[in-house]
């Protein structure tokens, strides 16, 4: 006689994880066919978010390098402009020294 015939109508016993794992296990952990179309599309969604992303960085440090151009080119032209200003005031004064007349409007005529 077979001492385990008892045993033998329940089958082979199977562990219960549910205490240890109480979340739920998925599909494919059983080896049955998942649906990974969400999951690609959901990834290839943000590839292209990546993407337009990456542009859009390079885009804005386009304009911030073409507006630090500017800003360069203004400042240079800004300082031309004052070194101008400074001779064409020096000359006005020697002009005025030479003719005698005076250099601010309080000093009279």
């Amino acid at each position: 006689m077979n001492p385990y015939q008892m045993y033998s109508d329940y089958g082979p016993q199977q562990a219960d994880y549910s205490m240890i794992y109480p979340y739920q296990i998925p599909a494919y952990s059983y080896g049955q066919n998942v649906d990974r179309q969400p999951l690609e599309r959901r990834v290839s969604a943000l590839e292209r978010q990546n993407d337009q992303q990456a542009r859009e960085i390079n885009r804005l440090n386009q304009q911030v390098t073409r507006l630090n151009q500017e800003v360069n080119r203004l400042n240079q032209v800004q300082e031309r402009q004052a070194r101008r200003l400074n001779r064409l005031n020096q000359r006005l004064r020697a002009v005025e020294n030479r003719l005698s007349i005076p250099f601010l409007a309080e000093d009279g005529f």
